[in-house]
């Protein structure tokens, strides 16, 4: 079980929240009433995007939001098993079945149900016909959700995407100016938001991930820290300002636009591209 806070804890990325909120959590936490309007409670879905634009932190916000068990299948992990990883596959969903709810995760889902193809059929086929099978019976069973992650999804088995096995596909994208800003007012502290040019850091964080977007706040108090303690006369320097005194007034703006020029983009202008080409391939919402 999850912290109940997750959901209103994600910072900004409203479209993509207020879409999951629709599709996805209130016909699953209102099963009644979506009953008397015709409406199947999702079953299934896939979040799809670039690297680090929080599928994962979506999928748990999801079960925090249901107040469901999150439960996450590596299987990286299943693979070790005796029975190969397609049987422990077919066992841990057997041992899922026995849960009155949950919200169910594979991330890189890619890496199981990869497309098909070679003569003779390489190991992992073996894999994804079984994950190919667990979906269909998953989704008889009332009260779960699988969510399925992937940053490549044009290497998925064509089956695997095919209406029947998910409900929707939906895309998780790099954060607007909107999302952007709102993760800055939430990494930056308290203390000193009011002194930080916030639109200068949205701008200049464009084509930024939430990741990215986190990395160089952090970066950005670290440096801010160490520089106050040890270079502007604190106690590490010899002087004779108190360490709290030192660090009171908090990373500056230009702390902050150091740490974002300093800071490496997950996503490529070309993978972003790609992506936006997936949405109108392959997205369905």
């Amino acid at each position: 079980m999850l912290a109940r806070d997750l959901w209103e804890n994600v910072a900004g990325m409203r479209k993509e929240k207020e879409l999951l909120e629709r599709r996805l959590v209130l016909p699953l936490a209102e099963a009644d009433l979506a009953d008397e309007f015709g409406v199947v409670p999702p079953r299934a879905v896939v979040l799809f995007g670039p690297p680090g634009t929080g599928k994962t932190t979506f999928a748990k916000a999801i079960a925090s939001r249901l107040e469901w068990p999150f439960v996450e299948v590596f299987p990286s992990r299943l693979a070790g098993d005796p029975q190969g990883l397609a049987g422990a596959l077919r066992e841990t969903f057997l041992e899922i079945a026995e849960l009155e709810h949950a919200v169910v995760f594979i991330d890189e889902v890619e890496e199981i149900a990869s497309q098909r193809a070679g003569d003779p059929p390489s190991p992992l086929q073996g894999v994804t016909n079984e994950l190919l099978k667990i979906i269909p019976a998953f989704r008889e069973q009332p009260g779960r959700l699988l969510v399925c992650a992937t940053n490549f999804i044009r290497a998925l088995d064509s089956a695997f995407l095919r209406h029947g096995r998910f409900d929707y596909v939906i895309p998780i994208g790099l954060p607007d100016r909107q999302a952007r800003e709102a993760m800055w007012q939430r990494f930056i502290p308290a203390a000193v938001v009011d002194g930080v040019d916030v639109e200068l850091l949205v701008e200049k964080t464009e084509g930024f991930s939430p990741a990215d977007i986190e990395y160089a706040a952090r970066s950005a108090s670290q440096r801010a820290l160490e520089k106050a303690v040890y270079d502007d006369g604190g106690l590490a320097s010899g002087g004779e300002v108190s360490v709290r005194e030192a660090v009171r007034k908090g990373p500056s703006t230009q702390d902050y636009l150091d740490a974002i020029g300093d800071t490496r983009t997950t996503v490529s202008a070309e993978v972003q591209a790609d992506f936006l080409e997936d949405i109108e391939a392959l997205g369905r919402v």
